[in-house]
């Protein structure tokens, strides 16, 4: 893989994030950042796929980082169409940046952790989108704990001006509650349905602390539906659950791949 498209991805989501965070005296800044982040996402996944194609997908650290940041993106980009969120761009954008860069730089060459197996992955794919969906909640709930201060402080800042109002945006952050919790629901089932020896396959974390975190966001959404929960709690309790998926998804490949240089 040359360095050429994904020189292009970082620039592009550097530009992207550059144009996001355009003073709201300057909203036609903000139009640049769906174009370009859509320019940035094509270079960052053609590589992905054409390897993908080639040697089969690949798992190992710094492949699934980049994976995971061109799937963030995507929800991102695809909210973009209907919300008024191109703010978060100055949070998701840089990190694919990195990604992008890393998994270029980290690359081990075809055959480090390749998914062979359709139920590996198809469990492997719900597990990303599952990731994705609520990682990108979880900017939208910073968004909203942000938000919620300022108006609380009254210290509301022209920043905002082109962010959509709170009440959308805590509708907006439980819908992407919602269809993270059914996507992680399924990856756990499908999950389940594979493993043979959690010890063996490294899983047991894992596993353990996907299913903490779905009992999080699970206990959140009936929190919402019963008691009306929102505001403060259900940004403490989305940040909560996404700590433990990161750890669950990237946790253990950093400690078994990076540090003791085995598979995870």
């Amino acid at each position: 893989m040359t360095l050429v498209l994904p020189l292009i991805a970082a620039l592009s989501y550097l530009l992207a994030s550059f144009a996001a965070l355009t003073p709201a005296a300057r909203p036609e800044r903000l139009r640049w950042v769906a174009p370009l982040g859509i320019v940035a996402f094509a270079a960052h996944v053609v590589p992905l796929v054409l390897r993908g194609r080639q040697h089969g997908p690949d798992l190992q650290f710094f492949s699934a980082f980049s994976l995971v940041a061109a799937a963030c993106v995507l929800v991102l980009l695809m909210l973009m169409r209907w919300q008024r969120l191109q703010r978060l761009a100055t949070v998701v954008f840089p990190i694919a940046a990195m990604a992008v860069i890393a998994g270029f730089a980290f690359d081990r060459g075809p055959g480090a952790n390749p998914i062979g197996d359709w139920r590996i992955a198809t469990h492997a794919l719900l597990a990303l989108l599952a990731f994705a969906t609520l990682a990108i909640a979880a900017v939208v709930a910073i968004q909203l704990g942000v938000q919620d201060h300022a108006l609380r402080t009254h210290r509301l800042t022209r920043w905002f001006s082109g962010a959509p109002p709170l009440v959308q945006v805590e509708q907006l952050l439980f819908q992407l509650i919602g269809a993270g919790f059914l996507l992680l629901t399924l990856a756990l089932v499908t999950g389940g349905l594979f493993v043979e020896d959690l010890m063996a396959q490294h899983l047991a974390h894992k596993t353990v602390l996907s299913a903490l975190a779905w009992l999080i966001f699970g206990v959140l959404l009936f929190g919402r539906l019963r008691f009306g929960w929102r505001g403060r709690r259900a940004v403490r309790l989305v940040l909560s659950g996404i700590v433990l998926l990161v750890l669950a998804y990237f946790g253990s490949k950093f400690v078994l791949e990076l540090v003791l240089s085995r598979q995870a």
